[in-house]
């Protein structure tokens, strides 16, 4: 084969080609700053709305409730630190759980060492924060619930609407990282009943460098982004106009073709299950079944997912648990709050499908990942 069979598409993906198509014109001819009073800037401005209608589109919010940020991880960060900027006050405590991304995590153990106080719950076998957790633990001084809609590593979603259900009563705000759903599975902020939600284009076949904020009618953060009155205030910074547009016409791919892309998604990542399971070998299916529809993550007991990985290079790419540690060989945090046992969490990989992905493609993979391991585990 001329290049490895790309199982990774929770890493991020390959944007779209209409999704190409209709960013290039706003690197070429429509270049003007979305900001300037002429017909240049009304071209960019009128595409920058569109596109924010289209983004709002997918995840049932208005397009007003739509900031533009350069990615999920300014996305979380901004949501995060607002709050606590605009509403900290006397309520300071903040709530999360031990399966969150970086991109959450980081900016919480920010502000508990600025003296807010974390609460960081603990998770079930297949990754799931119980909502009576939640319950325990909110009261009267809790500022903000953050937990992901669903696991960047095993796939598994979290019952949000529970969670935002109870942390609302308490008075506290609700923010969910929808990075790894949004466009895999539906997302809608009024049945979430999340106060403020992330995405990141280019894990929905978008451009890299671009993503969306949704917040809430009602709910005021400052910027993290100090400068002009861009984004309604909310984002400064001239607008990365061919960004936009490419998110916004991924986000409307995704609306257009959800369904579909559920059923061959699960479809695949079923059958490359399947195939692995026959081999005979000593592995572990780890999240939720019903999780995200594209994400397997197996584990090989016995075998060092670095060395897996490494040895079938050039026939799979896939990671080693998550991307974003994909260079460290200690155990995922993730697979730890799990409670998977060392022997198998060691051998952790996760193997991601996307809309091209074919059963030829998952097929040829499984025949390659089994072969590494039994040549890893010297076996026959």
């Amino acid at each position: 084969m001329d290049r490895p069979i790309y199982l990774d598409h929770n890493a991020t993906t390959p944007p779209a080609p209409s999704v190409v198509e209709a960013m290039l014109p706003f690197l070429t001819r429509h270049f003007g700053n979305p900001s300037s009073a002429h017909a240049y800037g009304a071209a960019a401005r009128d595409a920058v709305e569109r596109a924010r209608q289209e983004v709002a589109g997918l995840l049932g919010a208005r397009a007003e409730e739509v900031v533009f940020t350069s990615g999920g991880s300014e996305a979380n960060t901004t949501a995060i630190l607002g709050v606590a900027r605009r509403h900290g006050g006397a309520r300071r405590h903040l709530v999360t759980s031990a399966v969150e991304h970086p991109a959450v995590l980081e900016p919480c153990r920010a502000l508990a060492r600025e003296g807010y106080r974390l609460t960081v719950l603990p998770v079930d076998g297949e990754g799931r924060v119980a909502p009576d957790a939640v319950a325990a633990v909110v009261g009267a001084d809790t500022l903000l619930v953050t937990v992901m809609h669903a696991n960047n590593e095993v796939g598994t979603l979290q019952d949000v609407a529970s969670i935002a259900r109870v942390a609302r009563a308490a008075g506290a705000l609700v923010h969910t990282d929808a990075a790894q759903s949004a466009g895999k599975v539906p997302v809608d902020v009024r049945a979430l009943g999340v106060d403020l939600l992330s995405l990141a284009g280019h894990k929905l076949y978008g451009p890299k460098g671009i993503g969306a904020l949704f917040v809430r009618t009602g709910v005021e953060i400052p910027p993290l982004v100090l400068g002009a009155a861009h984004e309604g205030g909310r984002r400064a910074g001239t607008e990365n106009v061919p960004g936009i547009v490419g998110l916004g016409r991924a986000c409307a791919l995704a609306a257009e073709a959800l369904d579909e892309r559920m059923v061959h998604a699960r479809g695949l990542r079923d059958r490359l299950w399947a195939a692995l399971a026959a081999s005979g070998l000593a592995l572990r299916r780890n999240g939720a079944p019903d999780g995200l529809p594209n994400t397997l993550s197996v584990s090989f007991r016995g075998v060092a997912a670095d060395r897996l990985l490494a040895e079938v290079a050039g026939e799979v790419a896939a990671s080693p648990g998550a991307a974003c540690h994909a260079k460290g060989h200690a155990v995922s945090p993730v697979l730890v709050a799990m409670g998977v046992p060392p022997e198998y969490a060691r051998g952790t990989v996760r193997l991601s499908v996307g809309a091209t992905t074919t059963e030829r493609d998952v097929d040829d993979a499984a025949r390659a990942l089994v072969a590494a391991a039994r040549t890893l585990l010297h076996l026959p």
